[in-house]
């Protein structure tokens, strides 16, 4: 029974944490990882072993996983990118029937996050406060730019004057034109929320973005505050959710009524490793729910707060490589 983890990438912390687990519950089991240039890929080489995959469109990206998982006794599929988690989702019978088990929220909920218009709908319809959207003929100043289905901040634009609107601005209809949150009210703290097979809410974990770098946050700490029981109060099901989400959140400094939601990612995010290491152990629960059938439950008390990550760069070299 092994595990495999898709377009790894840089993601050594989740690899390991995996491989950490599964040695402590006692299995002989392994992770694996895919890449388009494994070779390349730092989270590629600390796994068990890897295989490169063509791009997400190729018209047999899902046949060569299927194929890949059956060949190396892989039982359990962890997607980590924004991009596949709809292939995945619309796909997850299909491996069901062979035997795999992709833990990934189902197509209708993976789709909602993926637009974020969609995503502020989902958000007012279960109480929780999102910034306002203006019309691109009606809007004020400071406003806070950015396209219905990106991810990583690109094309993300601050707005102060209208000097600083281009056309651009106002013909590409994937732009949203949003009420800005100025980051000197507000904190920004993106939670990890672990929603188990019945897709009721199990553990929150804030954490507020210290320093981000490229999308990613590099500073990090988690905090115990108010976004904890609202999310338990608003968000304890979501139906077909299951496993770890990535949800942003604004929280004013001052007046903690004022929260506003950005969005969701139905997967690992990139500041997962200090969820991990807070105590939140989601990686040995999606194990014991889906390798050993074991049911999970509220765990909303077992992590530390106040535990600041400070990454760094490290190096992983690959002896004998020739390109």
């Amino acid at each position: 029974m092994n595990i495999l983890i898709t377009s790894a990438g840089r993601r050594v912390s989740l690899v390991r944490s995996f491989q950490k687990e599964l040695k402590k519950a006692s299995l002989e089991s392994k992770v694996f990882a895919t890449d388009s240039s494994p070779e390349l890929s730092a989270a590629c080489q600390v796994a068990d072993g890897y295989f490169e995959v063509p791009t997400l469109d190729h018209p047999d990206y899902i046949s060569i996983l299927i194929d890949y998982c059956k060949k190396h006794d892989i039982v359990l599929l962890i997607p980590t990118i924004d991009t596949e988690l709809l292939t995945l989702a619309n796909y997850k019978e299909r491996f069901t029937d062979e035997g795999i088990t992709v833990v990934v929220s189902s197509a209708d909920f993976v789709s909602k996050c993926r637009d974020k218009r969609i995503i502020h709908r989902f958000f007012e319809a279960h109480n929780v406060n999102v910034a306002k959207e203006y019309v691109k003929d009606d809007y004020q100043l400071p406003l806070f730019i950015k396209p219905t289905d990106g991810s990583r901040s690109v094309d993300t634009y601050i707005i102060r004057s209208k000097e600083d609107l281009t056309e651009y601005h106002f013909s590409n209809d994937k732009l949203m034109f949003l009420e800005y949150l100025d980051h000197d009210e507000y904190d920004e703290f993106t939670c990890d929320l672990y929603y188990g097979k019945d897709h009721s809410l199990k553990c929150v974990v804030p954490r507020k973005r210290v320093e981000v770098r490229d999308g990613e946050v590099y500073k990090a700490l988690t905090v115990r505050n108010v976004l904890v029981s609202y999310l338990k109060k608003n968000l304890n099901f979501i139906d077909g959710a299951v496993g770890c989400l990535t949800a942003q959140f604004f929280l004013h400094r001052t007046d903690e009524e004022k929260i506003f939601a950005i969005e969701i990612n139905p997967r690992f995010g990139g500041g997962y490793p200090l969820t991990y290491l807070s105590g939140a152990n989601y990686s040995k629960w999606i194990i014991e729910e889906y390798m050993l059938d074991q049911s999970i439950a509220e765990q909303f008390d077992v992590w530390e707060s106040d535990l600041l990550m400070i990454r760094y760069d490290d190096e992983i070299l690959v002896h004998g490589y020739k390109g």
